[in-house]
């Protein structure tokens, strides 16, 4: 079994819940996913199967979100599952709310959540959290492309927004440190990852329709409808020398990383440089 699936997590599991029910139904240990989702947000959850898990380097990884933030209080976790810290009753209208956001687009520094699973120290930062312990937590540049508001209900005092960022953005922060910012303390309510590198929402398939081996299979994707390179098919001599890892000369100019192919599917993930191929990967 080869190949991608578009899964829409659903809230209340885990990202590594869904690659062990799929590797109970399929029987296939190497599952792999593209970018973790917290238990309580839902959404798009890329999966590779079997030796696509390889490939998931070269699969884009930019996300976007739909993110509900409810201000009037902050909390441990910045999100809902956390205890309350700081309080507020004020209110803001949308024109000081879209002011605020204007600090949060583009690359910025972002401090994580003290609650998340980035390592110091060969820790993750949790774990300490858990523990009472102090850690010094370094912010990390991101990169939010678009950020917009959607909706915004004063009287509940709940902003839905949509939000296109960079791998390893915490949109927890964003919801603290906005609701900070508007000196009104903020939390994250609700989370639904809408697309995640070319895998959309409109796309994705329940967690709850894979049942059978067989749903898995008509549900896989071909990679190379995901991956962003150029392709070169290989004839049977190419093919031989790729099989045994040997570098190949093509047939025509090819740079950087390129997908070998073979009647329509993936061969091996190769470098090309002064024309020539030497194989990095190879799936045959």
């Amino acid at each position: 079994m080869f190949g991608f699936l578009n899964i829409y997590k659903p809230q209340g599991k885990t990202s590594h819940d869904v690659i062990a029910i799929l590797r109970r139904i399929t029987g296939v240990k190497q599952i792999g996913h593209t970018g973790t989702l917290d238990p309580f947000a839902e959404g798009v959850l890329p999966v590779c199967i079997g030796k696509a898990a390889r490939l998931i380097e070269y699969l884009n990884d930019d996300k976007a979100y739909i993110a509900f933030v409810k201000f009037g209080m902050s909390t441990t976790t910045y999100d809902i599952e956390g205890e309350g810290v700081n309080f507020s009753d004020k209110s803001v209208d949308i024109n000081d709310i879209e002011k605020a956001l204007n600090q949060f687009k583009g690359e910025i520094e972002q401090m994580p959540p003290i609650y998340s699973a980035i390592k110091v120290k060969g820790k993750k930062l949790y774990e300490y959290a858990r523990k009472g312990e102090s850690v010094e937590i370094k912010p990390r540049k991101v990169n939010i492309k678009k950020l917009k508001v959607l909706n915004y209900d004063m009287d509940e005092r709940v902003l839905e927004l949509y939000i296109e960022c960079s791998k390893g953005t915490y949109i927890r922060s964003i919801a603290n440190d906005l609701g900070e910012n508007l000196k009104i303390y903020g939390h994250l309510i609700k989370l639904i990852r809408v697309k995640a590198g070319s895998f959309e929402i409109k796309d994705a398939v329940n967690l709850e329709n894979m049942q059978t081996k067989d749903d898995v299979e008509k549900n896989l994707i071909n990679p190379l409808k995901k991956l962003d390179y150029e392709t070169y098919e290989l004839n049977s001599e190419e093919k031989s020398k790729v099989l045994h890892g040997m570098p190949i000369i093509p047939e025509k100019n090819l740079s950087g990383t390129v997908i070998l192919t073979s009647a329509g599917s993936i061969a091996a993930v190769g470098t090309a440089d002064n024309n020539l191929v030497k194989c990095l990967k190879v799936f045959i």
